[in-house]
């Protein structure tokens, strides 16, 4: 092995394993948000309370898949993280716009940057 591809290796789990505590971190803070919300509110506290527990399940299915050593292929791997990405980008959108919840929207970009990294480190 090259001291190139070394590096590589090393930030590829450097990337992988940060991407995998983003998701946990989030998963936490959507399941959070969730249970706080009224599951009798309105409209706006129904779709809040929807998208954090989705956000919750994707994350928590992405952390897994995460932590799986060499029992996924890397497209599952891509796909996955995607996902993921694109539902934590979702779910910030509807955070912004729900008093009390900027920590949660901001777990979830945060995450969402760790998946957009992540996903650099994976061949294309």
């Amino acid at each position: 092995m090259t001291t190139t591809s070394q590096e590589e290796l090393f930030r590829f789990l450097e990337d992988r394993f940060a991407c995998a505590q983003a998701c946990t971190e989030c998963a936490r803070a959507c399941a959070t948000r969730a249970s706080l919300v009224d599951p009798d509110g309105t409209e706006n506290q129904e779709l809040v309370r929807r998208k954090g527990i989705m956000c919750a399940e994707v994350c928590d299915a992405t952390c897994r898949v995460l932590s799986e050593q060499n029992q996924v292929d890397e497209e599952t791997i891509r796909v996955q993280v995607e996902w993921c990405r694109q539902v934590c980008l979702e779910g910030a959108h509807v955070f912004d716009g729900h008093p009390g919840a900027e920590r949660t929207a901001e777990a979830c970009r945060a995450c969402a940057r760790a998946c957009t990294t992540f996903l650099a480190t994976l061949k294309p």
